[in-house]
């Protein structure tokens, strides 16, 4: 019997202690995981083989929104999930109708990240 494909997830947050938990988390879910400290990093490597990717929101030179919109702008059509563990003064919905696929506050429910990444990938 074939093996499935891997389901690759990249993480972009710029503290290494979420990227380690959450690429536990994707890992035991069963997904493929590339972790960036930058999204210049992440945007050297490109959406090659991504089913997703979840940034964190406060990060610079480029923040999770700037993260989200040049996805969207991109021709990858790679869906954009965004974490903060910040106070925004912008609700959930803000970032959805922007064409975020979600949006968590840290710490991230891992369960419902597992969720909606198997209802995508």
């Amino acid at each position: 019997m074939p093996t499935p494909p891997v389901r690759t997830v990249a993480i972009i947050d710029d503290d290494r202690r979420v990227l380690t938990s959450l690429a536990n988390l994707l890992a035991s879910g069963g997904y493929g995981v590339r972790v960036y400290e930058s999204p210049l990093n992440f945007f050297s490597d490109g959406y090659s083989g991504l089913v997703c990717v979840i940034t964190d929101l406060g990060m610079r030179p480029i923040d999770g929104i700037q993260v989200l919109e040049r996805t969207l702008h991109s021709n990858a059509l790679t869906p954009v999930i965004i974490i903060t563990g910040n106070s925004s003064g912008h609700t959930e919905d803000y970032y959805l109708q922007r064409g975020a696929l979600g949006f968590f506050r840290k710490p991230v429910d891992g369960d419902v990240l597992l969720d909606l990444l198997d209802s995508i990938a």
